[in-house]
């Protein structure tokens, strides 16, 4: 028995440290070194103070505001803790009456807008913290941010241009607009 066990012993006393402690270790040093943003959670500063993540969306409905995506996490929305979809499917009536409900509040904040409401700002994403949303999405919305900030739409509509995120790579992904980046932004304009 003392032979099998010894080795077994110092065999898990190894690969705890080079699995547990020092691979660890290597890659958080690696990370840290080539990609320092990211590493250290793609902060957003403004005035050398962090004002959130570039990752994580942040609940806006200040009509003078761009809106994001509907958040799924509760208690609150966007909270990293709770990251999760709704696990509500097409057919699922609270999915549908949810959906009737964001169109409504939509129509009801901007009555003149007469554009159908592009999906992303009715419908959650899978992790409930999506910071983006779409060029169409934020475009819907410029009308309304402009007359509640007193700007001229044109204006408002270059920012969101300007703000818009190409795909990597110029084919992997889609365009999209980071709701807090756009808002900061727009209140830089002041």
């Amino acid at each position: 028995m003392k032979n099998i066990l010894r080795p077994a012993l110092v065999l898990f006393l190894v690969l705890t440290l080079v699995t547990g402690v020092a691979y660890p270790l290597v890659v958080t040093g690696v990370v840290q070194s080539l990609f320092p943003s990211q590493a250290g959670g793609s902060l957003i500063l403004r005035d050398g103070k962090p004002v959130g993540s570039a990752l994580i969306g942040q609940n806006f409905s200040d009509p003078g505001h761009f809106w994001g995506r509907p958040s799924a996490t509760g208690p609150m929305p966007y909270n990293a803790a709770a990251s999760s979809g709704s696990n509500q499917g097409p057919l699922n009536p609270a999915l549908v009456d949810a959906v009737k409900g964001r169109i409504e509040a939509l129509k009801a904040a901007d009555p003149g807008n007469t554009v159908p409401v592009p999906v992303d700002l009715v419908t959650a994403s899978a992790s409930g913290l999506d910071p983006h949303i779409s060029p169409a999405a934020a475009s819907y919305q410029a009308a309304r941010v402009a007359k509640a900030r007193g700007l001229a739409p044109e204006k408002v509509q270059g920012l969101v241009e300007q703000q818009t995120e190409k795909p990597l790579a110029g084919f992997l992904g889609e365009s999209r607009v980071n709701v807090l980046k756009l808002n900061l932004a727009l209140d830089a304009l002041r």
